[in-house]
């Protein structure tokens, strides 16, 4: 407020995930890098503490890395992959699932509060990285026109259908899967940080520039429904974490999957 009136609302925009390096003239060291970096750390200091001194009686970090571990290998890896090749993936699957989970959460922990994977880059490598490995498996098994075949030519299909299948199948299966595993990943970070950005920087204003006492009330009802989106923005940040790991684990047990 300047002077008594009240200053104008700006509402937040895609302006609001801009980054600034942290070191002046380092460029590339800005927040979403710092949070991967603290993420890398954290996940290599937990799994290297819980596994440092195992014992037949666990530690309480010892039995949170195994849970942890155990999660991702039952009921990802297992499920999805197969039970006789999924734990040669397991240790990717692993690193990525944690990975995810904590540059998600991020956005929640106060004076962090950045998702990494609001930034489309970062969710597109992620992708990548899936889409050559379930890709690299498949050919390495398959040889690379019995990969083709596999991921183009479902079995049972009339062969004058083929010429319609193979492009659509191509499509789906080959080109599309990375962009979607990425978008949905990259859509659901924005979408629920700005929409907590707007009921907490609405929240603010209408209690303390808005001049209104009428708007002050409503301002601290924002604020509560914000506690209440930033308690579903962490469900939702630990689900699409679970969503792309299990979605990279079907991809990786399709490519590899015999044929019937």
């Amino acid at each position: 407020m300047i002077a008594g009136v009240p200053t104008e609302f700006t509402p937040p925009g895609p302006e609001s995930f801009n980054t600034t390096p942290i070191i002046d003239g380092v460029d590339w060291f800005t927040k979403p890098v710092l949070v991967a970096a603290l993420s890398v750390v954290v996940i290599v200091w937990f799994f290297w503490g819980a596994s440092r001194k195992a014992a037949v009686v666990p530690s309480k970090l010892q039995f949170a890395g195994e849970l942890g571990y155990n999660f991702v290998r039952n009921s990802i890896a297992r499920d999805a992959i197969g039970s006789q090749d999924y734990m040669r993936f397991v240790p990717y699957l692993t690193g990525l699932f944690f990975f995810i989970l904590l540059n998600n959460v991020a956005a929640s922990i106060p004076l962090i509060q950045f998702p990494t994977f609001s930034h489309i880059g970062w969710a597109y490598v992620a992708a990548i990285m899936s889409w050559v490995i379930y890709n690299a498996v498949g050919i390495k098994k398959k040889g690379l026109w019995g990969y083709f075949k596999h991921q183009t030519m479902p079995a049972g299909v009339p062969g004058w259908l083929m010429p319609l299948m193979i492009p659509i199948e191509f499509i789906s299966n080959i080109l599309v899967r990375p962009v979607s595993l990425s978008l949905r990943l990259f859509a659901n970070m924005f979408a629920g940080h700005i929409l907590l950005l707007v009921f907490v920087l609405g929240g603010e204003y209408m209690v303390f520039e808005s001049g209104s006492i009428a708007l002050g009330g409503v301002g601290i009802i924002t604020f509560l429904m914000g506690l209440a989106i930033a308690a579903l923005e962490l469900f939702v940040q630990c689900i699409q974490a679970y969503i792309f790991v299990v979605l990279t684990a079907q991809y990786i047990g399709s490519a590899i999957a015999d044929e019937h």
